[in-house]
């Protein structure tokens, strides 16, 4: 090496080095300047899904680690939204973090503009570095990469079923379910509510299978319609519908722990499994009341620690490289080569998706 190329070896190492310690100077005064304003605001209102494990251990241990207190507001995606909307309407402005299921965060908080640019305010290394996700790139589920955070991408069952009535050989191909036997006994969330989990559900069945399954599946089979999760769930365990398309397993550990043979379904002949970006995608309100907190909030749920608790609860497959995902079922975990029905795809959410569930709507529909 010349003494010029050494030079300039040494140089490049000192600018390197010199920018790496500015940038590591830059997010620790931000995130602290933050986290000094965000205490001053003192609470976070979050917007998101019905989940022990968030309310019982991922909101207190947020809280325990910043001296932040949570206001969760949880619900079905559709209805706690639809609330927001009227809010706003009315120029209130009350949340500041959703997190809400893929076709509501899309089709509602995206299309509609109620959300700001969520990349820009994710200032911690383990959340900002890209090679802590899967593929080497922070996940957003929008065109412009900013707004919509994927932490989630999971094979769905689909359904989960109580053995005490319902025998393996009974239930190994998708036609099972039309079978006399089950008329009355199957349970759903609503297959007709924008943005909910039942919408969902009917939605794969009616593009895999086609409208006359499901309407068999829906009307013939007298599915029962129920927007309380926890409704579902014990008539389930109590085997007054022992068959439920849409309830979730995180619902259910106690039931479980309990002794009810509670199993989930991923494996029916004739039905392609489907990947979602499920329990929620991550957004942050625009026109906060509790900018500094939100921003305190998204990085920490963004974070290994949050993700890796709420992982093992809802038994979903997380998009960070760090989380230990030894305890999931494997099977909700994605493999190479296998081709899924992608619900995290945003031009599937936006345009086939909306297709489907006003086809779905109109089958479904009452006097049909």
């Amino acid at each position: 090496m010349t003494r010029l190329s050494k030079a300039v070896a040494l140089i490049w190492l000192f600018a390197s080095a010199s920018l790496a310690q500015a940038q590591t100077t830059d997010w620790k005064k931000d995130w602290e300047a933050t986290l000094a304003a965000a205490k001053k605001e003192g609470t976070v209102v979050v917007l998101g899904q019905p989940s022990p494990a968030m309310r019982n251990e991922i909101l207190p241990k947020f809280t325990e680690r910043y001296g932040i207190k949570v206001e969760l507001i949880a619900g079905q995606s559709s209805t706690t939204v639809g609330k927001v909307r009227t809010e706003r309407a009315a120029g209130i402005y009350s949340t500041d973090v959703f997190m809400s299921n893929g076709g509501t965060s899309i089709s509602v908080l995206y299309a509609e503009k109620m959300i700001d640019p969520l990349k820009p305010l994710l200032v911690l290394p383990e959340v900002a570095d890209p090679a802590k996700w899967k593929g080497g790139v922070i996940p957003f589920a929008d065109p412009e990469k900013q707004y919509l955070l994927l932490m989630f991408r999971s094979v769905d069952s689909f359904m989960v079923v109580n053995q005490d009535y319902v025998k393996p050989e009974e239930m190994r191909n998708v036609k099972d379910l039309l079978n006399p036997k089950w008329k009355g006994k199957i349970s759903t969330e609503d297959p007709v509510a924008a943005g909910g989990g039942g919408a969902g559900s009917a939605s794969h069945f009616y593009t895999q299978m086609g409208p006359e399954f499901t309407k068999q599946l829906y009307l013939g089979q007298e599915a029962v319609v129920q927007r309380d999760r926890r409704l579902l769930s014990d008539w389930l365990a109590r085997g007054t519908a022992p068959i439920c398309l849409t309830c979730h397993i995180d619902d259910m550990r106690t039931l479980v722990n309990e002794g009810y043979k509670l199993v989930e379904l991923f494996d029916l002949e004739g039905l392609q499994n489907r990947v979602t970006p499920a329990p929620s995608l991550l957004s942050v309100a625009n026109k906060a009341p509790h900018p500094n907190a939100a921003k305190v909030f998204v990085n920490w749920m963004a974070g290994k620690e949050a993700l890796e608790l709420y992982s093992a609860n809802a038994q979903a497959a997380t998009l960070r490289t760090d989380v230990d995902e030894s305890f999931l079922d494997p099977r909700v975990i994605p493999k190479t080569g296998v081709q899924y029905s992608d619900y995290t795809d945003i031009d599937w959410q936006m345009r086939v998706r909306m297709d489907v569930a006003k086809k779905v709507r109109d089958l479904l529909k009452p006097g049909k």
